[in-house]
């Protein structure tokens, strides 16, 4: 996508370059800006793609709400048991 994008860009610009009438500078003008614009949120949506996670590595939502509960019941665990302290002796 992103190759024929580059393309309309190009032939886009060429074709304003040719250009003897006012129509159809407009037409190369706007096919190569449209052409650019395009090959730019290609190339990013490429970039993007090669860095992100695939959704198989995702985590469920049934996974998640089962590490929370895990989370909870150590941190429940961890905490003493609230009882009288002893008294410091100074």
């Amino acid at each position: 996508m992103r190759w024929i994008m580059l393309g309309l860009t190009v032939l886009g610009f060429a074709m304003a370059f040719i250009a003897r009438t006012p129509g159809f500078l407009a037409f190369g003008l706007v096919l190569g800006f449209v052409g650019l614009f395009g090959a730019v949120f290609s190339i990013a949506a490429d970039r993007v793609a090669s860095s992100a996670r695939p959704d198989t590595a995702m985590l469920t939502t049934e996974d998640l709400a089962a590490l929370r509960a895990r989370r909870e019941a150590a941190a429940k665990a961890r905490t003493p048991a609230a009882g009288p302290t002893p008294e410091r002796r100074a």
